[in-house]
């Protein structure tokens, strides 16, 4: 049957997943990969709240759903996002268009008043999110190595009035190992190979074995230096929007080894209606491509 559908997706990657998976999930992914996702937003809490948006979006005859496991996340229905563009609520940043896998991670990490390091923080949704989830109490720490996604990130945050936030026009790996956080999201720099949209020529034209075995090395620098900086005892979330486990459960698999961290579990039950994929190490998750969801890695660890 998986060769039915070979030629959609990079032979490499087939087999990959054909290696991790059987194949009846792996054609599951494929059909996640060919699905056209829905357009989905996160209420920003600090300049506006549910009704006024869901109010908002009634007028413009704009139809939701909501989302069971995330009160200030929507799903959009009949409209794209350039429509959702031109709403006063996007320009007024009350709200901020982020898929629905990429607000878990924030959820995990479970912000409050406490010092956090984003590690790779453009384009800042993630960011704005802690900001949200922390009531604006958490003292944030935003890097970004290109200039360019330095930028947007200070417009987004701007524009989501999250003021408490420092932003570092640097790479993360060379942050002074003097420093240290309560917590940290890593949510690393990857193949994006649980967003690949087999309806966009482009997001498989630029996906090769290169760029995951250079991920994977990023990945690692990160995640290491992240556990440096990361006070004793304290946890931190690492994230990806990929489905390979070299760059998931083998990133993490050497530092549990060493005795320098331990899995915290994620609870599944947080997540209702959430497809899951098989991983390696329990506690951790992985969400399977799909009309809603972009494929996941998240992993809860606590520094020893």
């Amino acid at each position: 049957m998986v060769s039915r559908i070979s030629m959609e997706i990079p032979d490499f990657l087939k087999e990959k997943l054909l290696s991790y998976y059987p194949d009846n999930i792996v054609l599951k992914i494929i059909e996640g990969y060919k699905e056209n996702k829905y357009v989905t937003l996160r209420i920003n809490t600090v300049k506006s709240d549910k009704l006024e948006v869901t109010n908002i979006l009634k007028k413009e005859n704009i139809e939701y759903d909501e989302v069971s496991w995330y009160n200030d996340a929507l799903i959009i229905k009949n409209v794209n996002e350039d429509r959702i563009r031109t709403l006063s609520i996007y320009d007024e940043g009350k709200i901020y268009l982020q898929s629905l896998s990429s607000m878990m991670p924030p959820i995990i990490l479970n912000p409050g008043k406490e010092s956090i390091l984003d590690m790779a923080a453009a384009p800042g949704g993630k960011t704005t999110q802690v900001y949200n989830l922390s009531c604006g109490d958490a003292l944030i720490t935003a890097c970004e190595k290109n200039k360019i996604r330095v930028d947007r990130l200070k417009y987004n945050l701007n524009k989501q009035g999250a003021t408490r936030v420092n932003v570092l026009n640097k790479d993360a790996r060379e942050l002074d190992d003097f420093l240290s956080f309560d917590k940290i999201l890593l949510d690393a720099p990857c193949s994006g190979s649980g967003t690949i949209d087999l309806n966009n020529e482009n997001t498989v034209k630029y996906f090769n074995n290169d760029l995951v075995v250079r991920s994977t090395k990023v990945q690692k620098e990160l995640l290491s230096k992240a556990i440096n900086l990361l006070k004793k005892d304290h946890e931190m979330v690492y994230s990806t929007c990929s489905i390979l486990r070299e760059e998931n459960e083998q990133i993490l698999e050497s530092f549990i080894k060493n005795n320098i961290v331990e899995i915290v579990p994620i609870s599944k039950d947080i997540f209702e209606g959430i497809t899951l994929l098989p991983t390696t190490i329990e506690g951790t998750i992985c969400v399977m491509p799909s009309k809603l969801y972009e494929g996941f890695f998240i992993a809860k660890i606590r520094k020893k």
